[in-house]
Formats: structure tokens, sequence, C-alpha cells
């Protein structure tokens, strides 16, 4: 699975990029076929401090998922996209398994 990162208003250090990357991986150990994952992380210019935006759109034979969260960090927010995206990985794989 090939993983595209975006950072947006700000540069991500490699320690949130190997985090992002050792999660999104975890998606694959669900549903086997995934072609590749985009990851946007943003800073919202909300003055609230939860103002980081994480979008992972995973792409499937077929259709894409997609989830989106906004937290206190970005970790918290991977972390939500990825048990969002893993609820809807169980889904599209048993909807597949049955037809």
């Amino acid at each position: 699975m090939t993983i595209n990162t975006q950072s947006v208003h700000f540069d991500a250090d490699t320690k949130l990029l190997d985090f992002v990357n050792e999660r999104v991986n975890k998606l694959s150990s669900i549903y086997e076929n995934i072609v590749d994952a985009d990851v946007i992380l943003r800073l919202d210019k909300s003055s609230t401090n939860d103002n980081k935006i994480a979008e992972i759109k995973v792409k499937v034979k077929g259709t894409d998922l997609f989830a989106k969260k906004q937290c206190l960090s970005f970790e918290e927010a991977i972390d939500n996209c990825v048990d969002a995206l893993k609820t809807q990985l169980k889904k599209y794989k048993e909807k597949v398994q049955a037809v």
C-alpha cells in the first residue's frame, strides 16, 4: 500500500510522518486489497486548542473510504481516523464477501 502524506500550513517532522505510516499500514491487516491511502494533516485557524485536523482517504478496488477528525493533537486525530476506517473496512469486506 502506498501512503501519500501532505501537511498544510506547517511542516510535519519525521516522527509524525513515521507515526502516520505505522498507523495507516495497520489497516492492511483488516483488508488486504487497499490500493493506496492519502493522508492530509492540517492546522485549522480556529482559536481553540483542538485545531489539528487529520483526513484519511483509503482507496480500495471499487470505492474510496474517508475519515476526517479534529482533535488536540495530530496523533489523536490519526488514531480516531484509523479507528473509523477500520469499521468502514470491516463493513466493506463483509459486503464484498457476501456478493
